[in-house]
């Protein structure tokens, strides 16, 4: 498989490093490697890399921590992160993901089960970015918003939305940050002379942060809703 895309290998342990380094050449990849999170950061902001694949506990700086910063970085802000976890880490592989993980990978690991993970990774990775190029699509935050096809992708998941939930979603998310008000809501979901109830616009938005995250819309209150995410 050639495929010219670059992964940044972080762990502190250098036989790992060799380990996943020659597997993951072996298959066609490009490999930088960092020993902590702080070397880390400095070669991703240099490189631009596909994936970070990384362990959790590392000197100088974790993966955890590392990878917050990294989420704070935009040209970094299309790159995967993907963890590499023992057995028994539940709490790591928790917190990983609220730090802005992509996916996480248990060790020890066999080569082809771990260049297999790396590749379906990368699919997503290049599915998303098709779809971005497209004229039907609305991106904003972590989700991916395709008019044509009703369709939600968040984290490189996708969601299938209602009707009416789908379209005040990317309503909201057609100008993250902005306030919009309940009569405008109505009106441009809806439609001026279609009559529905006070809490209609409530039950939808609580609807989709049940199913998308309770961060995903704002309430400002006595004004309105904001997409912000």
């Amino acid at each position: 498989m050639n495929n010219k895309h670059t992964i940044l290998l972080v762990d502190d342990e250098i036989d790992i490093l060799e380990f996943l380094s020659y597997n993951l050449k072996s298959a066609g990849y490009k490999v930088y490697t960092a020993s902590n999170g702080l070397e880390g950061i400095k070669i991703a902001k240099r490189e631009l890399p596909d994936l970070i694949l990384m362990d959790v506990m590392m000197p100088e700086m974790d993966g955890i921590e590392a990878c917050e910063e990294i989420r704070k970085i935009p040209e970094l802000s299309g790159v995967i992160v993907a963890f590499l976890t023992a057995r028994n880490e539940d709490y790591s592989q928790i917190a990983g993901f609220d730090a802005g993980g992509d996916d996480y990978i248990t060790k020890p690991i066999k080569p082809k089960v771990l260049v297999s993970r790396i590749n379906a990774l990368i699919r997503r990775k290049n599915r998303a970015s098709d779809l971005q190029n497209t004229n039907n699509l609305i991106s904003a935050g972590s989700i991916i918003i395709d008019k044509e096809r009703y369709l939600i992708i968040k984290d490189n998941t996708e969601f299938s939305l209602p009707k009416k939930e789908f379209e005040l979603l990317a309503f909201l998310a057609s100008k993250p940050d902005r306030v919009f008000s309940r009569d405008n809501i109505y009106s441009s979901v809806w439609g001026e002379d279609v009559i529905v109830g006070d809490r209609t616009i409530d039950v939808h938005i609580r609807k989709i942060r049940k199913k998308l995250g309770e961060n995903i819309i704002k309430t400002v209150k006595g004004v309105g809703y904001k997409f912000s995410e």
